[in-house]
């Protein structure tokens, strides 16, 4: 129902609104015209009458009765005056325009006579707005103003031979004039008419205004929010709003997409829990139904091993046999290792502790592969909240790792622990990144160091191209594909929706060139500059609210290394250096932990010389 819409509701509460202020403005103003032209006819109707007296007075001196009459005649057959009569003090009509009326009594209660007669006898004085009348003859009659003007008995009147008006008489008759309103009316009727026609004009016109703002300022928002609740309750998590506007609509338009962002990323970490669940289950049924016959397998195999002597070709199956069965038994263990992560119960923990007590739980591997193993710990690092358990086996799977590299050779390892102050440029990772239309900017096709670059595209003229940046924050790993110099009007583009992504009114305080800037939700802007050399970059809301406390933890032995080609994939599922050795989840498993407690890890390594893990737990204040 059309009635029932918002954007109906508040035009008509609007329209309606203004449609009140605009008849009460008309109203006003009408009556205020009204009066305005009625008071002007008025002074002219005083200023006619003033003249008639003075135009008479003369031959009333002389009592020239024919003079008079002919005067008012005259002065009675203009078109703008109806009529002019004279009373004397009883009311009896002795001047007339219309001679008919001649010798008539007037009615003292009628025709504004009533105002000087209200105490039974003339008023000495009249004030000029007392004096005038409005009235209409008949039905259909047009409307008359009629102006009394009391004639006083003056010196020169009560001094001369030819009158008998004593000097005790004050008033002596009353002239009376009056003037058809015709014309006013018809004034005041073309007047409502333009009054009427212009409101209703604004009002139109104001309703067409109106109705458009409210379309597409309130509506059209609104029914693209209310599209997306549709599409969101069917399942498109992926579906969004454009955001374009700084107002509270934008406000709930990117609220609206934050919310599905956290739902998506919800129902994938749901869809991820299920499938570890899934994982999990098989991998409880599968230890519970192999590892028993592995058990068996083992056992029989390592009796007539030992019963094997003398029978070298038979022993060596034999080992085979035992040496495989242990690299099953320990898939399945490292498989429900992996499954079984679970959130960590976080207490405060001493760091070192940890690290004494995994070294406690290799001791044994550690003297059998003749390793050496150089503890260097800073007795005054501070206490972290952790869940030891869980940091405990990432220690563990870190020196089980190394004694494998260092293998059947001698070595070392060196443990050390220290507090750093880490800065996050260099160390945090940006997972989301969107453009002012709240369009992904994360490539997963394209990785930088194993992880997810941002994409960004260049345009310059009719050249155009695809850059990369490194998604850890202030890295300058960036692939720029030979881009060209940014102050040379090269455009940064969202590389769906082509918004720009240049920080307007902004430049590199380093070196002046314009800025590329995207949004990280709920986390800010990150800007930076991409000029040659230059390496500026900017994430406000975490360099204002970072905690650069970390007690960072590096193990480092000197066994074979790891190609750079596989650092990338390191910590992935069921990657692994070790061949048929490795199951690839005890780093994958480590990383999970570590990245649970809000830390980073990070490997360095070259072949041939060692590598190093370093992990870095902040210290919550």
């Amino acid at each position: 129902m059309l009635n029932s819409k918002i954007g109906f509701k508040l035009t008509f509460g609007v329209v309606l609104t203004v449609l009140f202020a605009i008849g009460i403005f008309a109203y006003f103003n009408i009556q205020s015209e009204r009066k305005s032209l009625l008071g002007e006819i008025e002074r002219h109707a005083n200023q006619l009458s003033e003249a008639v007296k003075s135009d008479t007075e003369y031959d009333m001196m002389r009592n020239d009765r024919d003079r008079i009459h002919e005067s008012i005649r005259r002065i009675g057959q203009q078109k703008s005056i109806d009529r002019v009569r004279v009373f004397n003090k009883s009311g009896e009509i002795i001047y007339s325009s219309d001679s008919a009326e001649i010798g008539k009594m007037v009615d003292k209660k009628a025709e504004s006579c009533y105002r000087c007669h209200l105490a039974g006898e003339p008023l000495e004085h009249l004030e000029t707005p007392d004096r005038t009348r409005v009235f209409s003859p008949g039905e259909e009659a047009p409307r008359l103003l009629g102006i009394i003007n009391p004639i006083y008995n003056a010196p020169n009147c009560w001094t001369a031979s030819c009158h008998a008006h004593p000097r005790s008489q004050t008033v002596l008759g009353v002239l009376d004039v009056t003037i058809p309103l015709t014309e006013l009316d018809r004034t005041i009727r073309r007047s409502q008419a333009a009054v009427v026609a212009l409101a209703v004009g604004v009002i139109l016109i104001l309703s067409l205004i109106v109705g458009f703002m409210v379309r597409w300022l309130i509506d059209r928002p609104v029914q693209e929010l209310l599209t997306a609740t549709r599409h969101v309750a069917g399942g498109d998590l992926g579906y969004r709003v454009d955001a374009d506007s700084d107002d509270e609509l934008g406000m709930l338009a990117r609220s609206f997409n934050n919310m599905s962002d956290k739902l998506a990323e919800a129902r994938l970490q749901l869809f991820q829990s299920d499938k570890l669940a899934s994982l999990g289950r098989l991998a409880a049924g599968v230890a519970h139904e192999i590892n028993n016959p592995l058990t068996a397998v083992l056992t029989n195999s390592s009796y007539l091993l030992k019963r094997a002597e003398g029978q070298d070709d038979t022993r060596e199956d034999l080992k085979v046999i035992v040496s495989e069965t242990i690299r099953c038994r320990e898939i399945v263990k490292s498989l429900l290792d992996f499954a079984r992560q679970t959130v960590p119960k976080k207490r405060q923990a001493a760091i070192n502790e940890i690290i004494q007590r995994a070294v406690v739980v290799i001791e044994n591997q550690l003297s059998l592969g003749r390793v050496e193993l150089v503890m260097d710990l800073d007795d005054a690092l501070p206490r972290v909240t952790v869940d030891a358990n869980q940091i405990q086996q990432v220690f563990i799977n870190l020196l089980v790792n190394s004694l494998d590299a260092i293998g059947e050779q001698s070595g070392s390892i060196k443990v050390t622990s220290r507090a750093v102050s880490v800065h996050p440029a260099g160390m945090l990772q940006i997972k989301r990144a969107q453009c002012p239309k709240r369009h992904d900017l994360i490539d997963r096709k394209v990785q930088i160091d194993g992880k997810p670059a941002i994409g960004i595209r260049y345009r310059k003229q009719d050249e155009t191209g695809l850059i990369y940046l490194d998604s850890i924050y202030g890295s300058q790993q960036h692939r720029l594909d030979d881009m060209p110099d940014l102050r040379d009007g090269v455009e940064l583009l969202c590389p769906e929706c082509s918004r720009s992504l240049i920080a307007e009114g902004e430049a590199c305080p380093k070196c002046g060139a314009p800025i590329y800037a995207f949004e990280v939700p709920l986390k800010g802007m990150v800007q930076g500059c991409l000029q040659d050399g230059c390496g500026w970059h900017r994430w406000e809301q975490v360099d204002s609210s970072w905690n650069d406390k970390f007690v960072e933890v590096r193990v480092a032995d000197d066994g074979c290394g790891i190609p750079k080609s596989q650092i990338p994939k390191l910590f992935e599922p069921f990657a692994t250096t070790k061949g048929q050795k490795g199951t690839g989840l005890g780093l994958a498993v480590t990383w999970g932990i570590v990245d649970n407690h809000n830390g980073t890890i990070s490997v360095e390594s070259e072949v041939g010389v060692g590598t190093t893990f370093i992990i870095r737990i902040p210290v919550e204040s």
